[in-house]
C-alpha cells in the first residue's frame, strides 16, 4: 500500500494486527512505496478483528482423534463466549446504557440502515445512508477518547498510470475552503492529531485522521472532507504536474526529463528486486482484473496519464455515493452526522457511482500452472543468484467467516514462524539464503498465498518448486500435530482478543477491519466479529482434527492449478537498458516538438518551481483551523487503581487496575 509522503511513519507496525492488516500487504507495498513494493515476509492478512502475532511452534502429523481431545472442552466453552463478552461489557467503566443511547440516533438527512453491537470490542454501531447523496456512514460508539474518522473510496484502476496514487497525494494539496498549498503539512505541525495519513490500495483509497481533542478532531475532519470532495487538484493542472509527473526543461539545449513526486517515488520502487518480484507475482495470477495492474503506477506508464484523465478519475470515483465514511470513539453521534451533512448535501444522487467501481472476480482459469522468468537489476559485484516464488490465487468466491479463520490458521501452521513446516523445510533445504513470499495475503477481495526462496543458485531453481509441492503433499497426507494446531489456535485467538494496536488508534483498526467487507458492499460489522466463527472452527477441529486444515491445503494449494512459479534472475545491464530507453523516448518527444512548444515547457518548469518555493499568503494560512489554549484539557486523566501493601503478608505491594472487559482472556 502507498502512504502519503509526509506521514510514512512506523505505520508498518500496525500490520501485525488482525484488522489493521486490512491496509497492509494486499497492495504488496512497503511503507512509503508503491503498489508493488516488497511486503515484509512477516506481514499477514488476517480476517475479522484484533491483533495476530506469529509466535508459536508447530509440528505435523497429528491424528484426528488426539486433536479432538485437546479441543473438545474449548469448543464447548466457546459457545458461551458471546454471552460472556456481553456480561464483561456491562462491567465497563463507561456505563453500557450511555453507549446504547448512541444506537440509532436519528438525523433528518440520513436513513438508518441497521444497528448492531459488536460485543468483541464493545462497539455500538449504526449504519446510515445519506438520503441525498447516497453516501454510507458507519458510526461506532465506544468508550475510547482517541476518536477516529476516515473516508474510503473504491478506486480500482484499469491501467498502471498510478492515477489512484497520484490523486491520493493531490487531494491533500489545498481545497475549496482550505487555501494553502499543502494543508497536510500545517495539520501535522499544529494539530494534536494522533493519526493523520492517507493510503492507496490496489482497489481503494483511504483518508484517516484521529485525535483525543474533540475540537481538533472536528477540525481535522473538516479539512479532510473538503479535500476529498472539493480538491484544488481537479481544477489546477500544476498539482497534477507536481504530484504526478511533468516534463522538465530549463534550457532549450538541455535534454528533457521526467519529474514528479509519484514518478520519482515509483522509479525508486521499480529499482528494487523485491518490489519487482512482488509486482510480477501479483500480475501473474491476476491477468483479468484490476489486481493485475499497479495502482501505485509504473514509471513507464505514469507519463501516459493526462490531466483530463486524472480529473475524470476523481469525478468518477470520488462521488459520496462511492464513499464509506467511518467514525469511532466517544464523541457525540449527532455532531458526526451534522458535520458530514454539511459536505454531502452539496451532491445529488449518482446511481452509476458504485456500479462503476465494482471489482470483477478473477476466476481460477489456469488449466495448468504458469512458469515465468523475468530479470531484475543487479550490480556488477552481485552474485548470480535467483529468486524463486510460488504464488496461488486462493479464492475466486467470498470465503465464509469460518473459512477465513481456518485459512489464517493454516497459513500460521505453514509459514508463521521459523519452526513452521513449510518455512522450516525451505530454510533447512540449503537451496537458498532467505525466505521470500509473505504467505497468506487476504485483505483484498481475493486472497493469495506466496512462498519461496532468495539467493538460489541457477541450477537449483526447479528444486525449490519441487520442495514446496512435496511439503504440501506431506501436509495433506499426514496433517499437523495436536500441539502445533493448539499453539496456532491459542496464539491467534489470544491476539484477536487482546486487540493490541500498539501506538495506533483502535478506531483505525476497527475502520480498516470493517472495510474488508464493507468496501465490497457487504456488512461492515460482520467483518469485525470472530467469536462465532472461532467457536465453529473449534467444534470442527474437535470432530475432525487436523483434517480441517488438510482438506483446505489440498483445495486451495496442492490441487489448485491457478498458480505461478516466478523465477527472477539477475541482469547487470537491465538498469542501464531502462535508463537508455527512457532517454531515447524523451529524445524522440523533444525532436517532435516545435521551438514554441519547448519554450512552453521551459516556462511551465519555471512557474512550477516558483510556486513550490513561494510561501502561502497569510490569508491562505488563516483558513487552516487551529486550537486555542482554552481548547486544551488542563486536567490530568486519573485512572482508578487500588494499592495493596504487603499483599497476603507477602511483603509485596500489588497495584490493581480494574478492566471492564478482557475479551475472554
Amino acid at each position: 500500500m502507498h502512504f502519503h509522503r509526509l506521514a510514512k511513519m512506523a505505520f508498518l507496525a500496525l500490520t501485525a494486527t488482525r484488522v489493521a492488516t486490512a491496509f497492509s500487504a494486499a497492495t504488496l507495498r512497503s511503507v512509503g512505496a508503491s503498489s508493488s513494493s516488497a511486503a515484509s515476509s512477516s506481514r499477514r492478512s488476517l480476517t475479522n478483528a484484533a491483533a495476530v502475532a506469529f509466535l508459536d511452534n508447530r509440528n505435523r502429523g497429528a491424528s484426528a482423534s488426539t486433536t479432538a481431545g485437546r479441543f473438545l472442552s474449548q469448543s464447548a466453552a466457546a459457545a458461551s463466549t458471546c454471552t460472556s463478552s456481553i456480561t464483561a461489557l456491562r462491567q465497563s467503566t463507561v456505563v453500557e446504557s450511555e453507549l446504547e443511547k448512541n444506537l440509532g440516533v436519528s438525523h433528518p438527512a440520513f436513513d438508518i440502515i441497521s444497528t448492531d453491537i459488536v460485543t468483541e470490542f464493545g462497539a455500538y454501531c449504526t449504519l446510515y445512508r445519506h438520503k441525498q447523496s447516497g453516501a454510507e456512514l458507519l458510526s461506532v460508539s465506544t468508550d475510547d477518547d482517541n476518536k477516529c474518522f476516515g473516508i474510503t473510496f473504491r478506486t480500482p484502476p484499469s491501467d498502471s498510470t498510478g492515477v489512484p496514487h497520484i490523486l491520493e497525494h493531490s487531494v491533500l494539496c489545498g481545497s475549496r475552503k482550505y487555501k494553502t498549498k499543502d494543508p497536510f503539512v500545517q495539520l501535522l505541525q499544529g494539530s494534536l492529531q494522533t493519526f493523520l495519513n492517507a493510503f492507496t490500495y490496489p482497489d481503494r483509497t483511504c483518508y484517516v485522521v484521529a485525535s483525543q481533542n474533540t475540537k481538533d478532531f472536528y477540525n481535522l475532519i473538516n479539512v479532510y472532507a473538503d479535500a476529498v470532495y472539493h480538491p484544488r487538484a481537479t481544477s489546477d493542472p500544476m498539482v497534477h504536474a507536481q504530484e504526478g509527473w511533468h516534463l522538465e526543461l530549463e534550457k532549450i539545449e538541455e535534454p528533457l526529463t521526467y519529474k514528479g513526486v509519484v514518478y520519482n517515488e515509483m522509479k525508486g520502487v521499480y529499482s528494487s528486486p523485491d518490489s519487482l518480484l512482488q509486482r510480477d507475482a501479483q500480475q501473474s495470477i491476476f491477468p483479468d482484473n484490476t489486481y493485475g495492474v499497479d495502482s501505485g503506477g509504473s514509471p513507464v506508464e505514469i507519463p501516459n496519464l493526462s490531466f483530463e484523465q486524472f480529473a475524470e478519475f476523481h469525478q468518477k470515483f470520488y462521488h459520496p455515493g462511492n464513499s464509506r465514511i467511518f467514525f469511532a470513539g466517544d464523541d457525540d453521534v449527532a455532531n458526526r452526522l451534522e458535520i458530514m451533512d454539511e459536505y454531502l448535501k452539496d451532491f445529488g444522487p449518482s446511481p452509476e457511482s458504485k456500479p462503476a467501481s465494482t471489482i470483477q472476480w478473477q476466476k481460477k482459469t489456469f488449466d495448468a500452472p504458469k512458469k515465468i522468468r523475468n530479470p531484475y537489476p543487479a550490480g556488477n559485484d552481485q552474485p548470480e543468484t535467483h529468486m524463486i516464488m510460488m504464488n496461488w490465487l486462493v479464492n475466486d468466491r467470498p470465503l465464509t467467516p469460518v473459512e477465513e479463520i481456518t485459512v489464517t490458521i493454516l497459513d500460521h501452521l505453514l509459514m508463521g514462524t521459523s519452526s513452521s513446516i513449510l518455512y522450516k523445510t525451505l530454510m533447512e533445504s540449503g537451496l537458498g539464503e532467505s525466505i521470500t513470499g509473505g504467505g497468506l495475503m487476504s485483505e483484498l477481495m481475493q486472497g493469495t498465498f506466496s512462498a519461496g526462496l532468495k539467493g538460489v543458485k541457477p541450477e537449483d531453481a526447479d528444486k525449490v518448486e519441487e520442495l514446496i509441492m512435496s511439503t504440501l503433499q506431506k501436509v495433506v497426507e499426514e496433517g499437523f500435530t495436536e500441539d502445533a494446531i493448539a499453539a496456532s489456535m491459542n496464539t491467534i485467538e489470544f491476539d484477536m482478543r487482546e486487540f493490541n494496536t500498539g501506538s495506533f488508534p483502535k478506531g483505525l483498526s476497527l475502520m480498516l477491519g470493517s472495510m474488508r467487507e464493507w468496501i465490497y458492499d457487504r456488512s461492515p460489522t460482520d467483518a469485525l466479529r470472530f467469536e462465532e466463527p472461532l467457536a465453529e472452527l473449534k467444534k470442527s477441529i474437535s470432530e475432525s482434527g487436523s483434517k480441517v486444515f488438510q482438506d483446505m491445503a489440498k483445495e486451495f494449494l496442492l490441487e489448485n492449478t491457478h498458480r505461478s512459479t516466478l523465477e527472477m534472475f539477475p541482469s547487470k545491464t537491465l538498469e542501464e537498458e531502462q535508463l537508455q530507453e527512457e532517454k531515447d523516448r524523451l529524445a524522440k518527444i523533444k525532436e517532435s516538438m516545435s521551438e514554441e512548444e519547448l519554450q512552453k515547457i521551459i516556462d511551465t518548469t519555471t512557474e512550477l518551481k516558483k510556486l513550490q518555493a513561494a510561501e502561502d499568503a497569510p490569508e491562505a494560512r488563516a483558513t487552516i483551523p487551529s486550537l486555542e489554549l482554552s481548547d486544551l484539557k488542563r486536567e490530568v486523566t486519573e485512572y482508578p487503581i487500588a494499592v495493596s501493601e504487603n499483599e497476603a503478608d507477602s511483603g509485596v505491594t500489588v497495584v490493581r487496575h480494574e478492566f471492564g472487559s478482557t475479551s475472554g482472556i
